[in-house]
């Protein structure tokens, strides 16, 4: 899979941007500031119908304009697709396939497939426990693109109950009639069952991560190891469990937890179980990395999970656009060269950088400059 043209209008620093684009390396150089990660940002939204780097639309729509376009032709396996995002902070995004405007925003999802590294990443390691839920869902809906469905049904779910416990929890607090929450069983069913579905995902990722993160933090930091990954979840129950607990197990184990927690709930106002609150724990030399972990070791963990991440796309059968950004200014000259020799059969990887010198020669490729937010064969 690889893009072969990146159309841009009012997105972030560009008024308007068109870059042509082919298999191999593609290196975009040029100072701090200039719009380099503007452009691997564009593309990796058109993959998680997110940005790396903030939470909401608004600061992706450049300053004076109502709207940001990103469009960009695709080629996978022969079969070439345009897609575009018209993105509306504040109201609901379109998108068009081939020019169809009879599309939701979703349905883009896995015609462009990414793999990014950036600084950001750090909080992989550093970060919250929703930084590594992220990392795993991102993860899981590249691997089957109807993942974005089962998402965004979960938040819908979780925020309904929510909603009740809360006008529960509230009532409760002023004296107020006793609510009758028999609704509330039927909210558990489906936060069960679709929470369900998001478990059973990350506990394959978890197992299937693995191997191959600590394969790759071997190749950039020999000796450095091993890796663990522990899932753990506030319901109890699931830790361990990849690949020997049923989807319908999970479920009813889920139901449990709610069972559980329910007069905490109710006298919080909030759901207290489910895969919104698990937490992925991840350990160097059998400590937990969070708090241990050096500067050094929590990027080689971070960019470790990220290969480990385009390795299992690879190997079940999509191969992803790999995109680092700005990352071998934080490498030293060695881990640069490992991680050159890594990526280099990539079938397209896009990097950023200051200076060209950052970039290892063995990937040499096509090169633009970017300065005044133009992009520029260099």
């Amino acid at each position: 899979m690889h893009v072969t043209h990146l159309s841009l209008a009012d997105f972030r620093s560009y008024a308007r941007a068109e870059v042509v684009l082919a298999p191999g390396v593609s290196t975009f150089t040029g100072p701090n500031g200039q719009g380099k990660t503007n452009l691997v940002e564009a593309v990796g939204y058109l993959s998680t119908l997110g940005s790396h780097r903030v939470s909401s639309d608004a600061p992706l729509v450049r300053m004076g304009a109502e709207r940001a376009v990103i469009r960009a032709a695709v080629e996978h396996e022969g079969r070439r697709q345009l897609v575009e995002l018209e993105l509306n902070p504040g109201r609901a995004n379109r998108a068009r396939i081939n020019r169809s405007s009879q599309v939701r925003p979703r349905d883009v999802v896995g015609i462009v497939r990414t793999v990014l590294f950036a600084p950001e990443d750090l909080a992989l390691v550093k970060g919250d426990p929703g930084e590594r839920r992220r990392f795993l869902d991102e993860l899981a809906v590249a691997r089957h693109p109807r993942m974005a469905g089962v998402r965004g049904d979960y938040e819908r779910v979780l925020k309904q109950r929510n909603t009740l416990l809360k006008t529960a929890a509230m009532a409760r607090r002023h004296g107020g009639r006793q609510l009758d929450l028999s609704t509330l069983d039927v909210w558990d069913q489906h936060l069960a069952q679709v929470g369900a579905e998001v478990l059973a995902q990350r506990l394959e990722l978890v197992a299937a991560v693995l191997p191959l993160a600590d394969k790759a933090y071997e190749s950039l930091a020999p000796g450095g190891g091993p890796l663990g990954l522990e899932y753990r979840s506030v319901g109890g129950g699931l830790e361990g469990a990849a690949g020997a607990v049923s989807r319908e197990e999970l479920c009813g184990l889920l139901l449990e937890a709610l069972a559980g927690a329910r007069k905490q709930e109710i006298e919080r106002g909030v759901t207290l179980v489910g895969p919104h609150r698990d937490e992925l724990v991840l350990k160097l030399g059998g400590l937990p990395a969070k708090g241990y972990a050096s500067h050094g070791e929590s990027w080689s963990f971070a960019l470790a999970l990220r290969l480990a991440s385009y390795e299992l796309l690879r190997a079940e059968g999509v191969e992803p656009v790999l995109v680092l950004d700005d990352v071998f200014a934080e490498l030293d000259a060695r881990r640069r060269e490992r991680l050159a020799e890594l990526v280099a059969p990539g079938e397209q990887v896009l990097i950023t950088a200051a200076v060209d010198e950052d970039v290892p020669g063995l990937l040499a490729g096509a090169r633009f400059a970017v300065s005044d937010g133009e992009v520029r064969p260099g």
